[in-house]
């Protein structure tokens, strides 16, 4: 499976946990709930994967990312009335610091399911020539 298509499986999977609970409830309960529906679809994944952050060569600490699906897509869920741009900020960075191509920024906590895909524009595979 390509990464489009995993992240077409998680944004679908996103999609009936928000139509199934609504909105409202805290990230806890819509993580636990999109932990079910990606095991349900057969994705592989971590949940709440912690990855170290270097700097300059250096340790310099470890965050955790909501999931880590099919080795390749990070996920960062909210439930927030409205995403803001520290929310992007945080998940791009989590996609430079984690070398990763591209993530997922998910927020259940509006009245539609918002969703954005964020692309680490300093990998390889997102250079343009």
């Amino acid at each position: 499976m390509d990464i489009n298509q995993v992240t077409h499986q998680i944004i679908g999977a996103a999609m009936e946990v928000h139509s199934t609970l609504g909105n409202g409830f805290q990230e806890v309960i819509y993580q636990r709930a999109l932990n079910i529906e990606l095991h349900q679809r057969g994705l592989s994944f971590e949940r709440e994967f912690e990855m170290s952050i270097d700097y300059k060569g250096y340790n310099v600490g470890t965050r955790r990312v909501d999931f880590f699906v099919a080795g390749c897509v990070m996920v960062e869920i909210k439930a927030v009335v409205q995403l803001e741009d520290v929310h992007l900020a945080q998940a791009m960075n989590y996609l430079e610091a984690y070398k990763l191509e591209t993530g997922l920024l998910i927020n259940f906590g509006s009245k539609s399911l918002e969703f954005k895909r964020v692309y680490n524009l300093t990998h390889p595979d997102n250079k343009r020539v």
